[in-house]
């Protein structure tokens, strides 16, 4: 029997395409974005990031010379601007501090490494930091959201409590470990997400309506 996970991945690739996502031109744009677009959309988050290119400042140094004020107001857009401007600040510290705000070197860490420090920043929770690690830092890792845990739970493949280690765990043991697989998957997970498997779930529409299981 054919690895069901691989099945779905396959699926909803050829009835919805390549994402290419994570959409930032450098990986330090995809660390900025990955911290901005907690709990909003990312059109929202793009005009945050328009804002910051507009005036060259996609940047670590850059970026951490602003005042708390001036930075707050440049990512008004993405909501919560003053809390998403302490942890915007909170990494880029880290990054300066550790790596003198070089990206590249922050990545040569070892994945279990690099990741337990980010998660020691305060303000960068799970998803948020194997956000950076997959896109920005092109680690395998696979990240876990919301969308995620919706479809696999109405595809009865985890419990209700799993929380977001189990379901990570879940996914990288019935998947080879490839990144770009890895992103991809998200990727169209999200996809599936938005436009399907929605709180009102579309299951009629779905890529995926074949594997629901037989009421």
């Amino acid at each position: 029997m054919r690895n069901p996970l691989l099945l779905y991945y396959e699926t909803a690739l050829k009835a919805l395409g390549p994402q290419h996502w994570w959409p930032g031109e450098t990986p330090f744009e995809v660390c900025v974005g990955a911290i901005l677009t907690q709990n909003t959309n990312w059109q929202n988050v793009e005009k945050a990031i328009v804002n910051l290119k507009s005036k060259d400042l996609l940047d670590p140094h850059r970026i951490y010379a602003l005042s708390p004020r001036q930075l707050a107001e440049l990512i008004r857009p993405a909501g919560y601007f003053n809390i998403k401007t302490k942890r915007l600040r909170n990494f880029l510290k880290f990054l300066i501090d550790e790596y003198e705000g070089n990206l590249n070197r922050m990545f040569e860490e070892r994945l279990e490494t690099l990741r337990e420090k980010l998660l020691n920043v305060s303000g960068i929770g799970k998803e948020t930091a194997d956000s950076i690690l997959l896109y920005a830092g092109n680690k395998p890792v696979f990240v876990v959201d919301a969308y995620t845990k919706r479809i696999l739970l109405r595809h009865e493949m985890i419990d209700e409590e799993a929380d977001y280690d189990q379901v990570q765990e879940y996914l990288t043991s019935h998947l080879p470990e490839d990144r770009k697989l890895y992103n991809e998957f998200h990727a169209l997970i999200v996809m599936i997400g938005k436009n399907f498997c929605k709180t009102k779930p579309d299951c009629e529409r779905c890529p995926l309506k074949e594997f629901l299981p037989k009421a």
